[in-house]
């Protein structure tokens, strides 16, 4: 008895694909959803790390040339008010404010500083909201495939049981598919959540890093031009 009942289990098909199929519908929509959430998970990993490593490379050039000496009127005056990449934003940002500051006399409007400061904040706010997105969708993902996998598996063991109950027959033919169905969803679950949590983590601190260079820079700016104010 134990080995017809070995011989059946060994003639059933326990590929991904017959897993699916015979899972409950229940069971399936569980394994697309994780199977969604997955590829979705990896747009925005492959899409964040193309981003952040154009912005690092914008960033670098931009420095070279604020810091190759060029005037700062002619620097702004070459890029424009309204230029790609975003360290020249806020560059353009501060200059702009910097401009509207001075009276038709050449005379600085009170509180020149502080508008300066403001107008670059805001932008390096906008340009934080742009590298932070879709992180949330990272963390969502890690935070809860895992329990979406859990409930997909919890649901496939109940139908086992419930299929020895009408089999009444506890034999390794009954058991092993409907275990084996279950335990995908669990899979499915763990691999849709660790790339993301793993990564969401590594994006994080890339774009604080980043957001942390436009800060410095805006600090060195606003300096800069607190200087000439003084003088």
């Amino acid at each position: 008895m134990e080995t017809e009942a070995l011989a059946l289990a060994g003639e059933l098909d326990f590929s991904l694909q017959a897993l699916f199929l015979r899972a409950t519908f229940t069971v399936q929509i569980v394994m697309v959803m994780l199977i969604i959430a997955s590829f979705w998970s990896w747009k925005i990993i492959v899409t964040k790390l193309i981003a952040y490593r154009g912005r690092r490379k914008e960033a670098a050039s931009f420095d070279e040339a604020f810091w190759s000496g060029t005037p700062l009127d002619e620097l702004f005056d070459q890029m424009g008010a309204t230029p790609k990449g975003p360290s020249r934003k806020i560059f353009a940002a501060g200059m702009i404010e910097w401009r509207r500051s001075h009276k038709d006399d050449g005379a600085l409007i009170a509180g020149a500083q502080a508008r300066i400061d403001r107008s670059m904040d805001v932008a390096i706010a906008k340009e934080a909201e742009q590298l932070n997105g879709g992180l949330s969708v990272l963390a969502t993902v890690g935070a809860t495939a895992p329990f979406i996998g859990l409930f997909g598996t919890v649901w496939g063991i109940k139908h086992a049981f419930e299929q020895i109950a009408i089999s009444q027959s506890t034999n390794l033919a009954v058991v092993a598919p409907g275990i084996a169905e279950a335990l995908l969803a669990t899979a499915l679950g763990l691999l849709a959540a660790i790339p993301a949590v793993v990564f969401y983590n590594k994006l994080s601190a890339d774009s604080d890093r980043i957001v942390g260079s436009y800060e410095s820079f805006a600090d060195e700016f606003a300096t800069i031009l607190s200087r000439q104010l003084d003088s």
